[in-house]
């Protein structure tokens, strides 16, 4: 399948992450001796994605000077963090009308791309929303129960359980039900739980493995699963 525009997002003030963000923010902290929105470009780059946006609020300016030799399109959330939701609505004039990728600049991946997974396995004729999981167990600085369940279609619905898949913050989705919400700041899980109701939103489990680097000691947890 011909890739889609990517969507990272990088516009958090990264507060888990403690002294390490007082002065930069969370997608320039380093892993295995990159920071992590680089980590994220490499996956983008090996699943051949050829428009990039990324949002950016919170010390902003140091990521657009990090980025400034690649070819990406930067979507400024000057005056207000967006949110999720809210931050991919304001991004859509830079990434069109259709369905987008989206990735979150916090992690690290082993394994399979996982945004070719994605493509590979998007059928826009039947899914809304498409997003990567992981057993929650298997997740790599994860705590907590997961998020969603899984039926033997590839339909997903609301978890709480220990054993429960989480979002790995990679998906592909259609974008046109964000013209119908009004406020600009809010979560992707308004549009998760629109194609729920209508079953048209799918999970796809991850090939491979992920550590979430939201706190300092995912740091060390990631580098080991690198090695």
């Amino acid at each position: 399948m011909r890739p889609l525009p990517l969507m990272l997002f990088a516009a958090g003030f990264g507060t888990r992450m403690g002294a390490l963000t007082a002065n930069r923010p969370k997608p320039l902290i380093g892993v295995a001796g990159k920071p992590l929105i680089d980590h994220a470009l490499a996956v983008a780059d090996t699943a051949g994605i050829t428009k990039i946006v990324i949002n950016l609020h919170y010390l902003g300016s140091q990521i657009a000077d990090h980025l400034q030799n690649r070819d990406v399109l930067l979507s400024w959330e000057r005056d207000l963090i967006l949110e999720t939701g809210g931050g991919l609505k304001a991004a859509l004039p830079l990434l069109g009308d259709g369905p987008v990728l989206t990735l979150n600049t916090d992690a690290v991946w082993s394994g399979q791309n996982p945004l070719t997974q994605l493509l590979n396995a998007w059928d826009p004729a039947k899914m809304d929303v498409l997003l990567l999981l992981l057993p929650a167990e298997a997740a790599v600085g994860h705590s907590g129960n997961g998020d969603f369940q899984l039926d033997l279609q590839g339909h997903i619905s609301r978890a709480n359980g220990v054993s429960a898949p989480i979002y790995l913050g990679a998906q592909i989705l259609k974008t046109q039900a964000l013209s119908a919400i009004s406020e600009p700041v809010f979560s992707l899980n308004r549009l998760w739980d629109i194609a729920i109701a209508n079953k048209r939103a799918y999970g796809l489990i991850h090939q491979g493995g992920w550590c979430d680097v939201g706190r300092p000691e995912g740091i060390a947890l990631a580098e080991s699963l690198h090695v």
